[in-house]
């Protein structure tokens, strides 16, 4: 019987049935990332082909790996990272018995130091892919120490281990192949993952829910970052300055959350960090408070409106250039915003006199009129001056 045609049509679009509906989304910008295929550690096969045609095969580790792979960047073939590179003390610039690793080799290449040029951060894609699989380099050192060092980390003493073997009858322990178990202290494993998250279950079974839920999200025009960045460069060309500034930032918010008590005394705090679909960082961070909140407190620590201009200029300036949304729908039915005619993000929102409970569970902020006290500002969308109120 003749085959069938098929059609192969991938959607990046889709997302799976059950899942977040943005989990899945593409992402906005262009990335380097890598994909390494498989559970069962295995080294990467890498292959020189030689003038007289035979083969040989090259470790990751060796210290030439880098000038083979970048000759751009390593033009003088200069050595790359090794096992045998020595620490040295900055004290008395000898050598130790300690050995450097693979991540503080990487972080002394891409530091940024006055008086010196560092070409590696010029490069930019090319920058990245460096970054990306000097990286994955440095996750296949730790896989490799955890395979090597099961004893050490006492993983024949796991529960779950033990009792896979003993509850069920038909698994013969000598048959059985070696597993590899990793630490809870190997960012990103389950049991990394399960341990926060069973961290996060006991402060709520404790002081109940959080008081404050806060975002705060990484502004690629950041003076910080623009100061750093060198002649012709953008964010998106640097995410070593995006990831550096973004951390020193957050610790300040958190200082200045936890320790000049803004919003009184701070019991506990948790916080995640993601990456967002257009390459920034972002953080989610919830608090609890002492004392708690009480409803006639809500409007003078959230506010969902236009600022004062005359009274607080420079949160005028930032609202107005960030916190605005759209505008949307009439005005521009192309926004990302839009489907089936009509906003996601629900936008524009209704004016409320006072913070209400919404009927979904979400509070309807205060949004008030102009009549009522709110400000408008007019904003320029497509060369057309548009007034935009509270909503």
């Amino acid at each position: 019987m003749p085959a069938d045609d098929y059609a192969a049509v991938i959607r990046a679009d889709k997302r799976p049935v059950g899942q977040h509906e943005r989990q899945f989304n593409a992402p906005t910008i262009d990335e380097v990332a890598i994909v390494i295929v498989g559970e069962e550690f295995e080294s990467r096969d890498i292959i020189l082909h030689r003038i007289s045609g035979d083969i040989q095969r090259v470790s990751e580790t060796h210290r030439s790996y880098d000038g083979l792979q970048y000759p751009i960047l390593f033009w003088r073939g200069d050595d790359g990272y090794n096992f045998n590179i020595q620490m040295i003390n900055p004290q008395t610039d000898e050598g130790t018995n300690k050995k450097v690793s693979a991540m503080n080799y990487y972080s002394y290449r891409l530091l940024i130091r006055q008086n010196a040029e560092n070409h590696i951060l010029k490069c930019r894609q090319l920058f990245h892919q460096y970054i990306v699989d000097m990286y994955a380099k440095i996750e296949t050192k730790r896989l490799l120490y955890i395979r090597l060092n099961q004893t050490e980390l006492r993983s024949e003493q796991y529960i779950h281990l033990r009792d896979a073997i003993v509850n069920d009858g038909n698994v013969n322990p000598n048959e059985l192949g070696r597993m590899a178990i990793l630490p809870s202290t190997f960012t990103g494993s389950p049991r990394h993952m399960h341990q926060y998250a069973q961290d996060a279950t006991t402060y709520v079974r404790a002081y109940g829910r959080p008081d404050l839920f806060v975002t705060f999200t990484c502004n690629p025009t950041w003076n910080e970052i623009k100061e750093l960045l060198l002649v012709g460069q953008s964010s998106s060309d640097r995410h070593d300055i995006t990831a550096r500034v973004f951390k020193q930032k957050l610790k300040c918010l958190m200082d200045f959350i936890i320790k000049h008590h803004v919003f009184g005394e701070t019991r506990c705090w948790i916080y995640s960090i993601e990456w967002q679909k257009r390459g920034l960082p972002h953080a989610h961070i919830l608090f609890w408070l002492i004392n708690k909140i009480t409803p006639d407190q809500i409007d003078q620590i959230i506010s969902a409106e236009i600022p004062d201009k005359h009274i607080d200029p420079n949160l005028f300036d930032v609202v107005t250039k960030n916190m605005i949304h759209g505008p949307c729908r009439a005005f521009n039915n192309n926004s990302p915003c839009m489907s089936d005619g009509k906003c996601t993000k629900r936008y524009p929102r209704k004016l409320v006199s006072d913070t209400i409970t919404g009927n979904d569970g979400y509070p309807l902020s205060r949004r008030r009129s102009v009549e009522d006290g709110g400000k408008s500002v007019v904003l320029k969308v497509r060369n057309i001056d548009i007034e935009v109120d509270n909503r």
